[in-house]
């Protein structure tokens, strides 16, 4: 004889039902690429800064042109930053927002006459020179320490890993100044280098963990057993697996690295005269707080806005690669999805039995005396029932 349960359907069940079949619907023919692309457009926070930023660095190259060894492109910008006009409304910044004006100076001028403007946009130029030359040079020295340690593992992994304690026990700052003091005035790309050649040991611990852990996946296995090299299984199986771990990393080293190239150069060892930078700006004028701040301002705040910008575009790139990261559906999708899916079918016990059938309603136990295929009573049934009915299988 055959016994049939019926259960009613579980809410959590629904639930988790109705998020998997969102998840599902979104990811549905799209490649690893598009799904990661997608997420990162999701991040309204990331998707803004990015925005931002390209607006940043396009105004900074456009406006007063570009300089890089003798190679001078001029811009669109009336004053150049080591040009020196006349003082007009006695430096004063000149732009207002309602109505909005810009006029001759709108950034002010300094206590000699240069544009604020021209020299905070070169000064910008050069900082994010330092910030993407130093963050390209530490991810790539730090993917090759750490994937090398973390590939080989035992000795290897054990000299490469001294050796970048023994960096990280030095202070970067104090590394800084003495090899900005001496490498600075050769420009802003000399610093950037010279500072990412001591700031890949965050990314070279991230990589090497990531690749202890993948080195043991079937996939590599399966490419050592095909007879792959060393260097095809690190650089074309695991590496790519490790993409996200390298992006999200670089991002927050460059937002570092802008933030140590401004701390330099007001302490007077990153970029020198007759260059500037944003924290050379400040560190210039800082006797003049108190009588015109407008100079510290503008590069604080380019400064700010640019660390900002690097560092939430870096949270965009993490929930974008994760996969744990998921966008939590509403309530009117979740009910969407579950009711495009249909309800749950009921689970069927097909036990032998020599009883009589069993249903399950609720909490109460029920028998029949004949095969029950599809039953749902909602109401319960009273064990006192003083009519002393039997229960309806039909009800």
């Amino acid at each position: 004889m055959n016994t049939t349960t019926m259960n009613e359907p579980d809410a959590r069940e629904n639930e988790a039902k109705a998020e998997v079949t969102i998840e599902q619907k979104e990811t549905e023919g799209l490649s690893q690429g598009q799904i990661v692309r997608r997420r990162f457009f999701r991040h309204r926070a990331a998707l803004i800064s990015m925005i931002v930023l390209a607006f940043i660095i396009i105004l900074a190259f456009t406006s007063v042109g570009v300089n890089l060894w003798g190679l001078r492109i001029p811009g669109w910008w009336q004053y150049s930053w080591d040009e020196i006009p006349p003082k007009v409304n006695n430096g004063v910044p000149t732009m207002t927002l309602w109505p909005l004006q810009f006029g001759d100076h709108p950034f002010g001028q300094d206590e000699v006459g240069r544009d604020i403007f021209a020299v905070v946009m070169r000064g910008t130029q050069q900082s994010v020179m330092v910030m993407v030359i130093a963050g390209v040079v530490a991810s790539i020295i730090g993917v090759v320490v750490g994937a090398i340690a973390g590939y080989y593992g035992k000795m290897t992994d054990s000299v490469l890993m001294r050796f970048t304690d023994i960096i990280i026990t030095i202070p970067l700052i104090v590394i800084g100044s003495v090899l900005g003091n001496a490498f600075g005035s050769l420009g802003a790309a000399v610093l950037g280098v010279v500072i990412g050649l001591f700031a890949w040991t965050t990314m070279a611990r991230l990589v090497r963990g990531e690749f202890l852990t993948l080195r043991e996946r079937e996939f590599v296995d399966a490419a050592r057993v095909s007879g792959a090299r060393d260097r095809r299984i690190i650089f074309r199986h695991i590496l790519p697996n490790s993409v996200g771990v390298i992006v999200v990393n670089a991002t927050l080293l460059m937002a570092g690295a802008i933030l140590l190239e401004s701390s330099l150069s007001f302490l007077g060892f990153g970029v020198q005269s007759p260059d500037t930078s944003l924290g050379k700006i400040i560190s210039e004028n800082q006797a003049a707080f108190s009588t015109r701040p407008w100079i510290f301002w503008w590069p604080g705040v380019f400064i700010i806005a640019i660390a900002l910008c690097v560092n939430f575009i870096g949270d965009g790139l993490r929930d974008a690669f994760d996969p744990r990261q998921k966008k939590m559906p509403t309530e009117r999708a979740m009910a969407r999805a579950g009711r495009a899916s249909g309800p749950l079918a009921p689970s069927v016990d097909t036990t032998p039995s020599t009883d009589a059938h069993m249903v399950d309603v609720g909490i109460q136990t029920a028998y029949a005396g004949e095969d029950i295929v599809n039953f749902n009573d909602p109401r319960r049934e009273e064990p006192g029932d003083v009519q002393h009915k039997p229960l309806d299988p039909e009800r």
